[in-house]
């Protein structure tokens, strides 16, 4: 097993020689890494199984678990992020913003790769492949350290990506997993700025806060997801109750799933007439402000501390108003700056509601659940970033990008 200086020393190589890959070898590279997590689905899954009997062993509960399981359609899904990824436009080399100035210099703006990029994450195998797919074709190498829980998918997934960049001659160095799961390495990992440029951590509020607060290399915080929906007055109440049945129990242990419900007053008894009946088929425990209770039967009273909570479980917050103002002023409040939607038929609320509300991604009558990078059309996602500098919402391809200028000149020099 190689020292994180070592990974990092490869990493540093590996990256020298990815900025030099054209955009066809790159798009070459990721169709063949495709082609073999397919091949080699099989394999995949067996390791799988070993961290799936692991995880029901420990007692992991349902909806965490269900992040870390992987089927041979959510395999299919990773090598369709890996084709998505390829058939979009490279973004290295893109010049933008080329302006003459009065002393006849030409200044514009190129789009190149951050370097070596860190991921922290905890069980989702498939970050894995995303990760790779999207720093490859950035030109970015990636050190991986993913958790514990997934160590057994992870390594699959990492040698048969490695073993693809290797067969076309590429540097499998591209791609490297840490495979000690210890505590202290993570620690280790988060100052290895000598080789590192960028950190990024995905996970839950506690992985999140530590790689923030520790980590000596910059870091992007993609955020968890405290989501709300917001049911106006004017809104269609089928339509309500659909987007809120999908954006809460159609996965449960997602960033973007829907946390907490806003109701306004006078929609309130007849969404909870149509929702509560449906919610109780998915065994969504409601727990309701003192005005909700009343109108949802078998709910119970909603503590402070539910406002702010990601549940990722069949736990839903309930909170009635009676104004939209009053709405954007609680979800602001307990928002995790993620991803926020409105249900209604008013325009100008709906206009009000995306301008006012302070998140990463605001919606008007759609599900919470299209947060997400495939959704987006940008293949993949390396994490939904809820911070407002670089990067914002799901981190496609230029988000794994930097700029440096470049300037032409004929001789001009300074007086």
């Amino acid at each position: 097993m190689m020292t994180l200086e070592e990974l990092g020393k490869h990493a540093v190589e590996a990256e020298k020689l990815l900025k030099k890959l054209t955009g066809e070898q790159k798009q070459t590279g990721l169709l063949h890494a495709a082609a073999a997590l397919r091949v080699h689905a099989e394999d995949i899954l067996e390791e799988n199984r070993k961290d799936m009997a692991a995880a029901a062993a420990s007692g992991m509960p349902e909806s965490l678990q269900d992040r870390l399981l992987l089927t041979e359609a959510r395999i299919d899904a990773m090598a369709v992020g890996m084709e998505q990824v390829a058939s979009l436009d490279d973004p290295i080399g893109e010049i933008s913003e080329m302006k003459r100035r009065p002393n006849g210099l030409l200044i514009g703006s190129c789009r190149v790769p951050i370097g070596v990029i860190g991921i922290i994450y905890e069980a989702r195998p498939n970050v894995t492949a995303d990760a790779f797919a999207l720093t490859f074709y950035t030109g970015n190498a990636v050190i991986l350290k993913g958790g514990s829980d997934a160590i057994c998918s992870n390594a699959a997934i990492v040698r048969c990506l490695r073993d693809s960049l290797d067969s076309d001659g590429l540097p499998a160095d591209a791609i490297q997993l840490i495979e000690a799961t210890d505590r202290e390495t993570t620690r280790a990992f988060m100052h290895l700025d000598n080789y590192v440029d960028l950190l990024i951590p995905r996970g839950g509020a506690g992985l999140i806060r530590s790689v923030k607060e520790n980590s000596s290399i910059p870091v992007i915080e993609t955020g968890t997801g405290n989501c709300h929906i917001y049911v106006d007055e004017s809104a269609d109440i089928d339509m309500a109750v659909r987007i809120i049945l999908n954006a809460k129990t159609q996965r449960l242990g997602v960033c973007n799933a829907c946390e907490s419900l806003v109701v306004h007053r006078r929609i309130l008894p007849a969404l909870a007439a149509a929702l509560v009946p449906e919610l109780q088929k998915k065994m969504v425990e409601l727990r309701c402000d003192e005005i909700s209770l009343s109108y949802m039967p078998g709910s119970i009273p909603a503590a402070e501390e539910d406002w702010g909570c990601e549940y990722l479980d069949r736990i839903l917050s309930v909170r009635t108003v009676d104004s939209l103002e009053e709405a954007i002023a609680h979800i602001n409040r307990y928002n995790t700056g993620h991803s926020e939607a409105i249900i209604t038929n008013d325009y100008a609320h709906a206009q009000q509601f995306l301008q006012e509300i302070d998140a990463a991604a605001v919606y008007v009558n759609a599900s919470t659940r299209f947060t997400d990078g495939f959704e987006f059309g940008f293949g993949a996602e390396i994490g939904i970033s809820t911070q407002k500098l670089h990067a914002r919402g799901p981190m496609g391809l230029h988000a794994l990008t930097t700029t440096k200028f470049v300037i032409y000149g004929n001789g001009q020099v300074r007086a």
